[in-house]
This record gives C-alpha cells, sequence and structure tokens, in this order.
C-alpha cells in the first residue's frame, strides 16, 4: 500500500471534492455531446479533440510504479513539447495541445 501523503482521508476528499469534479466531467460530456450535434468531421479531427479523447483513458489508469501520477501523464499528452519557435502565431491564446502530436 503506498504512504499516504494527502492531509485527508480518503473518504474526507470524496466528500469534499466529488460534486466539483462530477460537474466537471458533466462539462465534458457536454463538450463531446455539441461537437458530435455540430456535425462534419473537422471539430473531431481537431488535435485538441483527439489529443482530449487520449487523455479520458488515463483518468481511469492504474497509478504507475505505485504512484498517482495522472495530472503529469495528462499534462504531457496536452503541452506541446515543440521547441523551435513560431514564424506566426495562427491563435492569440495557447492551442492547448501538441499541434504535432501522433493524436
Amino acid at each position: 500500500m503506498a504512504k499516504q501523503t494527502c492531509p485527508l482521508t480518503s473518504q474526507q476528499v470524496v466528500d469534499f471534492y466529488f460534486m466539483e469534479h462530477r460537474a466537471k466531467l458533466l462539462d465534458i460530456a457536454a463538450f463531446l455531446d455539441r461537437l458530435e450535434r455540430a456535425g462534419g468531421s473537422n471539430g473531431l479531427q481537431d488535435v485538441r479533440v483527439r489529443a482530449l479523447h487520449k487523455a479520458i483513458p488515463l483518468l481511469t489508469d492504474p497509478a504507475s510504479e505505485g504512484r498517482a501520477d495522472r495530472v503529469r501523464r495528462v499534462q504531457e499528452l496536452l503541452s506541446d513539447h515543440t521547441t523551435e519557435p513560431t514564424p506566426a502565431a495562427h491563435t492569440q491564446s495557447a492551442l492547448g495541445a501538441d499541434p504535432n502530436g501522433s493524436y
């Protein structure tokens, strides 16, 4: 059994945070439903949506090497690992996924 590093008990974590994260899951489900209802395949092929689909199964993956590292794995998946500067930005904000990722 892994050493407890959270100051709360597992029951306290559920009691305090379940409703907040239930709402976040419902938001993701609603986003995916809206995307499908919008029709066409452009949105479904968008690199951000493909990255999201790839990240969702990581949420239920067991901890690797006895560590709860889902946040790290999802963050790495959704991070842009490009090292070369972009010649011209195509948007005013971050993309939120690696444009060259193999999603």
